[in-house]
């Protein structure tokens, strides 16, 4: 079977601006931040972002590198509106947008499944189809006739996700509270590439949790990543739980000083270096 590691920066020179990618994780929770920081190194641009948005949407949006957001929201979670996001937003730097949470869950179902779109509940009467107007609306071809909103595919070019732990095969486990559809994003998208706190033999993922939790299939990978502390600074547990000091300091930092001093560094390695560094000034 196929060896599937990759380095981050091997997984960013398969991409390239003007794509349509996807990005894992929820809000400031088991984010690949360490692909999204390889990401900001390149000159890649002009991107179409599909997320459940957190620090991920924050970092690109501030860093110029979205032309349209697909989103229900962009948290930090215990800061409930993303700075960098709404900062963007209002000078109009990208298009964006804004599905109800179900929806963009329905329309992953969607692509994942080849299917143009899903028909939903979800949406009607509410401001979702006034500003979402290119949406349209179905009609069931049965007795019923009940009316649905025709949730589009989220059909993805590349997919980002995180998780706990990873087989060289492409084999994704988590061992978190909640898989946060990082497997839908795989299947939705034409490759995929999965980040990880640690690469393990495949026998070691029955010591390491239930069936269940093998969460990521190697038939939908493209490449795996080992990235230790790769989700940084949005929670992996159980591994890590948020850093939430160096998030309000993110937060609260204007974003040529932060890029400066956390991203200028020309590796994850820099990064990590220089976020030690600060935690170690703190005391």
């Amino acid at each position: 079977m196929t060896d599937k590691t990759m380095t981050p920066d091997e997984v960013v020179g398969r991409l390239r601006s003007g794509m349509t990618l996807g990005i894992g994780g929820w809000g400031s929770r088991r984010k690949p931040m360490a692909l999204v920081r390889a990401l900001l190194r390149s000159e890649i641009t002009d991107l179409t972002v599909v997320a459940y948005g957190g620090p991920d949407v924050g970092l690109l949006a501030a860093a110029g590198r979205i032309r349209r957001l697909v989103a229900p929201f962009a948290t930090l979670d215990s800061i409930p509106l993303e700075p960098h996001f709404r900062a963007a937003r209002e000078r109009a730097a990208f298009a964006l947008t804004e599905l109800d949470e179900a929806m963009f869950m329905w329309g992953l179902h969607a692509a994942a499944n080849r299917l143009p779109f899903l028909p939903v509940r979800a949406g009607l009467g509410s401001d979702v189809m006034r500003v979402n107007p290119e949406l349209r609306t179905v009609t069931s071809p049965y007795a019923d006739g009940e009316e649905f909103v025709a949730v589009p595919a989220l059909r993805m070019d590349a997919a980002l996700v995180h998780l706990n732990r990873a087989d060289r095969l492409g084999n994704g486990q988590y061992l978190g509270p909640d898989p946060y559809f990082d497997d839908l994003f795989c299947e939705a998208a034409d490759t995929a590439y999965v980040s990880c706190e640690q690469l393990v033999e495949s026998a070691e993922f029955a010591k390491a949790g239930p069936p269940q939790s093998l969460l990521v299939s190697r038939h939908s990978v493209t490449g795996v990543v080992e990235t230790p502390n790769g989700a940084h600074f949005t929670s992996c547990a159980p591994d890590y739980e948020r850093d939430e000091a160096f998030q309000k300091l993110y937060a609260t930092t204007p974003w040529p000083e932060f890029r400066a001093r956390f991203l200028s560094g020309g590796s994850e390695h820099a990064y990590q270096s220089a976020v030690r560094t600060w935690h170690e000034e703190q005391q």
